[in-house]
């Protein structure tokens, strides 16, 4: 039997219940009204004649109140209400089928047919059958969850956050979607929780009574083996770190509830130090990323790094209908391909082996694929490397953006979109030095397709700026890790270095919004882009967040050292030039930085000086040329 087949015969059911319930409520309210006396005899032939109709009618109007779609496994509150519903419209066509009666066979059957007793009680009978076996299904399922839950093993568990985010877990526990936990009690930080039960589960106290609440279960018996973190738990309020330091050196697993997006199943996974940047990230529009990618030909560059993987998987998530994978890298490039596959998004997936430093190979690429748009994500960008080999940035940062831009026009792409960083903003090291010549490239570039099309669509070449990523490659939190599990010490270059962070999920959205927004034929005029990263953050807090997060305690446990700064590195990053105006664009999350580029003739002279000082190994004049574009630039390279 297929699934579609059976999901008929389910509804055919449910509709065959209704209209026995239906038979039921008005026989029983007929039959008790008039107490089988003659006047129920009298006026039984009638009824029987007219119930086939009803009952019809009855099914037609549960169906319009969604009761004969709804699983009963998942009834509640909206469903009891469609049954309260379903019940008034039908008895209100009880009460007009009683006027119709006597106005076209008056004194038939006396006054009335069935009278204002036999209607009310209809209501109530009505009401009492529609979800009596609802209700009395949804209690077994419930109850025989429980009891498994009980008898296969499951962890006593300690939920922390608020009562709302505490009763979405309950829920998943309910029905099954969270399996092997037993939750024994709640601690939220809100003070009108405290006292109280949720869904038979109750509020034990505030999150500051965790030790307390552990300790007490311990004494008599019941030790709770398990600490379950909602979404409120990580506010700054609630001292996330706190809770997590203390649960862990009690010997208990710690898991977190990550947050809902739009019917997603309840899912306990690990914490991790996203968790503890106590900033909370932007609303995202999802229907307009849709728009942006659904059904178009992508190519994504350096496909197999943390950022461009992660590009990959938006644009499959976004309905894409042809992705092209260019990495350098075969391990990568097979990884990204692979996680890609498995997923079965319908996105027709290619991976190709090419170096953006390739330019013919990049433009036959791109011209065979055809591609509607181009991420450009592919570069070196580890600035201590990058200060000692500076000559292979420019290569691959200039360059290889070159090729990919040029290509891309070539191709007759609708727009590339560059990732840079904040560190282009007056640089102090050769990876921002790169990025800003070219990010100067693609300005000098969509602006002048801008003046030859005359103000009709073109290709739009834009860049974005943002900060550090959390654990993505090169990062300081793999880092930071791999010197905890080392049992120390964890090193920190300067006790003032401070950086902008965000998750990667987060930047690729952002990118592709901005993309979304570069597209607009309204605003031509903005080409370069920059994530709204929030506050800063030390680095030397997230180093000793990260110590707390594998329950030790900094200084004590695991010791922070601090190394020094190194070539290339600044204590505070910047997000705009002085001679950058921002634009407002009104995008939450993402602000603008008005076109600042020398022209295409005066870049198309610096890069051919670059190119013949890069064949020479000069780096004299490789220098001059870069100090000569990028006037402010202040690196202390060698």
């Amino acid at each position: 039997m297929t699934r579609f087949t059976q999901l008929k015969s389910r509804n055919l059911l449910i509709a065959i219940h209704d209209a026995l319930a239906t038979t039921f409520a008005l026989f029983a309210s007929f039959y008790l009204r008039f107490e089988g006396s003659d006047a129920f005899f009298a006026r039984l032939p009638l009824l029987l004649r007219v119930l086939p109709y009803f009952v019809v009618f009855s099914v037609v109007v549960c169906y319009v109140f969604k009761l004969t779609t709804t699983k009963w496994r998942f009834i509640s509150l909206p469903d009891a209400l469609n049954i309260l519903r379903a019940a008034s419209v039908l008895t209100l066509a009880l009460v007009v089928m009683d006027y119709v009666f006597i106005f076209v066979a008056p004194n038939i059957h006396g006054p009335v047919f069935l009278g204002r007793v036999t209607i009310v009680l209809y209501w109530f009978l009505e009401v009492f059958s529609l979800s009596a076996l609802r209700f009395g299904y949804r209690y077994f399922r419930y109850t025989r969850v429980r009891r498994h839950a009980r008898t296969e093993g499951a962890l006593s568990a300690l939920l922390i956050g608020r009562a709302a985010d505490a009763e979405v877990l309950l829920r998943g526990i309910e029905s099954g979607a969270v399996k092997h936990l037993w939750p024994v009690g709640v601690l939220s930080p809100s003070f009108a929780d405290r006292g109280q039960s949720i869904r038979n589960v109750p509020v034990l106290g505030g999150i500051d009574d965790v030790e307390d609440v552990i300790r007490d279960y311990d004494r008599r018996g019941k030790p709770i083996a398990r600490v379950v973190m909602t979404p409120s738990a990580f506010d700054p309020d609630a001292h996330p770190e706190s809770v997590l330091m203390r649960a862990k050196r009690l010997g208990l697993m710690v898991s977190r509830l990550p947050s809902l997006e739009s019917g997603d199943v309840p899912r306990l996974t690990n914490v991790v130090v996203e968790d503890l940047l106590l900033r909370s990230s932007e609303k995202i529009d999802y229907a307009r990323l849709e728009t942006l990618v659904k059904g178009k030909a992508v190519i994504v560059t350096g496909g197999g790094g943390s950022i461009g993987s992660e590009i990959c998987d938006r644009v499959a998530t976004f309905g894409a209908a042809r992705l092209l994978i260019i990495e350098n890298s075969e391990p990568a490039l097979y990884a990204v391909t692979e996680a890609l596959s498995a997923r079965g998004a319908g996105v027709v997936i290619e991976g190709r082996i090419a170096d953006i430093r390739d330019r013919e190979r990049v433009l036959r690429l791109m011209n065979d694929f055809k591609p509607d748009i181009v991420f450009h994500a592919a570069a070196l960008k580890h600035v201590p490397i990058l200060e000692r080999d500076w000559s292979e940035g420019v290569k691959t940062n200039i360059f290889g953006s070159v090729n990919v831009a040029d290509a891309a026009l070539a191709a007759g792409a609708e727009a590339m979109v560059m990732i840079s960083t904040d560190k282009a903003i007056e640089p102090v090291s050769m990876l921002g030095l790169t990025k800003r010549f070219a990010e100067m490239y693609c300005q000098a570039l969509d602006h002048d397709l801008a003046v030859q099309s005359g103000g009709k669509p073109h290709m739009r070449l834009i860049s974005v700026r943002f900060g550090n990523v959390l654990a993505s490659n090169g990062s300081v939190v793999p880092k930071f890790k791999a010197q905890i599990e080392a049992g120390g010490p964890v090193t920190v270059t300067h006790p003032d270095m401070v950086r902008y962070f965000m998750t990667i999920r987060e930047a690729c959205d952002l990118v592709l919004t901005a993309a979304t927004h570069a597209l607009t034929p309204a605003r031509p005029d903005v080409s370069v882009y920059v994530l709204n990263m929030g506050q800063p953050v030390k680095i030397v807090e997230l180093a000793e967040r990260m110590i707390r997060l594998s329950g030790l305690e900094p200084g004590l446990d695991i010791e922070v050292v601090f190394t020094g700064m190194r070539p290339g590195e600044r204590l505070n990053e910047i997000l705009f030039a002085s001679q950058e105006p921002t634009v407002e664009i009104g995008v939450a999350g993402i602000m603008a930085a008005k076109p600042n580029e020398p022209p295409m003739q005066t870049l198309r002279h610096w890069l051919a000086a670059l190119e013949q000082a890069i064949t020479k190994d000069d780096r004299a004049t490789i220098r001059a040329v870069l100090k000569d574009a990028v006037p402010e630039f202040g690196s202390n390279a060698a």
